[in-house]
């Protein structure tokens, strides 16, 4: 090319301070098509801007499966913003949380990022029920049994209450992210236990926020779902109080 067409600019750059807010920090899974679109609409972004990274996982939705990604999440970590704080770290998927359990996520996270608060959808859930003041609940996933039957067992061995399980079956991830608005509500409606105080829809894939509203309103129990409570936490962990309207009535409420 002639030098002559090539010059720099003289223009004085300005920088500025970037992205006003908090700095949430994201682990998707690999397979994952919906925490993403799923914070953009549970996160305010003139608050708080979220940085995603991916950790590699391999479907069908098996417990084995699932804990393959343990040795993989300091990596994964490691790959959000490096050299620059975050003010929190969710690991999006429920389900691994569960059979790996919470500590050993947060463990392997702040491995790479030392300090930080780390949110698991497991976590979070247990968090929104005390919240809500609810001890027993109903779950539904979309899981295989041999992944439904450790949720319900981690939330009794939290001390709580599992009225009812209700599972779809679903092994694979990016099927679970199709599942329609419609067959959620009914199955969520259908999950509810006269007994339960409230109802939990367990897994990130499953595009479950946009039908709270409407199962909360039919079935006069309020609503957790895994992205809709690791959001919560995740505003209430970076100090933010923000109310987020049309997600149910845990996203009014402070972290226990």
């Amino acid at each position: 090319m002639d030098a002559s067409f090539v010059r720099r600019c003289d223009q004085v750059v300005v920088l500025e301070q970037g992205p006003a807010g908090k700095r949430i920090g994201l682990i998707a899974l690999s397979t994952d098509l919906t925490t993403e679109r799923d914070y953009a609409r549970l996160i305010p972004e003139d608050v708080a801007t979220v940085y995603t990274t991916r950790v590699m996982f391999e479907n069908p939705s098996t417990p084995e499966n699932l804990r393959k990604m343990g040795p993989r999440l300091t990596d994964s970590a490691q790959l959000l913003l490096p050299d620059l704080a975050l003010d929190v770290i969710c690991y999006s998927c429920t389900a691994a949380s569960v059979v790996m359990g919470d500590d050993a996520v947060a463990n392997a996270v702040q491995a790479a990022k030392p300090d930080v608060p780390v949110v698991t959808p497991s976590a979070a859930a247990r968090a929104a029920f005390q919240a809500l003041s609810a001890r027993r609940i109903s779950i539904l996933t979309p899981y295989l049994i041999e992944t439904s039957q450790p949720m319900a067992d981690y939330f009794r061995h939290h001390g709580m209450e599992v009225c009812n399980l209700d599972y779809f079956g679903i092994a694979d991830d990016r099927d679970i992210a199709r599942i329609s608005q419609q067959s959620i509500i009914e199955a969520a409606c259908q999950a509810a236990s006269t007994q339960s105080e409230a109802i939990f829809i367990s897994c990130t894939a499953l595009p479950a926020i946009g039908a709270i509203a409407a199962i909360e309103e039919r079935s006069g129990k309020p609503v957790v779902t895994s992205n809709q409570a690791s959001a919560w936490a995740c505003l209430r962990h970076a100090g933010l109080g923000v109310t987020v309207p049309g997600f149910g009535q845990l996203l009014s409420l402070p972290l226990p």
